[in-house]
């Protein structure tokens, strides 16, 4: 019986064109240029791989990762909700669209330790300015939520994703 191999899910320049972003795109005023500059290609090339890479989901987004503590948001806080699991997406919704809700997601509850399913991250310049936020997002909520807190963050830990190495 013959077998046809699967083809890769990325090629050699969609390789390439992860390796080089997977630390940030260029900080130019044409960034797709810059890279495909550097790759060998044309900036159609590289925004037509992009587009395909994030509708396959093997990159996820593109987007600014500000960093909060250089801006002054030094009160960064989690705030954890318990919410109705039937409800949890059409709430975690309405509480992303907020604008000071950075991300939102949902995750699966602990009991009888842990009793959030939905988590939302706040970030501030002080304590009570978090605290003030979540507020609003406890109001926003009504009775839809059972139950909240706030996680402080203590320590800055370095954030990446998957890196491709050679």
């Amino acid at each position: 019986m013959n077998r046809i191999a699967p083809s890769p899910a990325i090629d050699d320049l969609d390789r390439r064109i992860v390796k080089a972003t997977q630390s940030g795109l260029p900080l130019v005023p044409r960034p797709y240029h810059a890279l495909a500059e550097t790759l060998g290609v044309t900036p159609e090339q590289i925004m037509d791989r992009m587009r395909r890479l994030l509708a396959k989901g093997i990159i996820r987004r593109i987007g600014a990762v500000p960093n909060h503590y250089r801006l002054g948001y030094t009160a960064n806080g989690m705030s954890v909700w318990d919410v109705d699991d039937a409800a949890v997406a059409e709430t975690g919704a309405a509480m992303g669209q907020l604008d000071f809700v950075s991300h939102c997601y949902h995750r699966p509850r602990q009991l009888p330790i842990w009793p959030y399913n939905l988590f939302a991250m706040v970030h501030g310049r002080s304590r009570e300015e978090v605290e003030a936020k979540v507020k609003k997002i406890a109001a926003l909520l009504g009775d839809r939520e059972d139950g909240h807190d706030i996680l402080y963050s203590t320590r800055i830990l370095k954030k990446t994703g998957l890196r491709l190495v050679d």
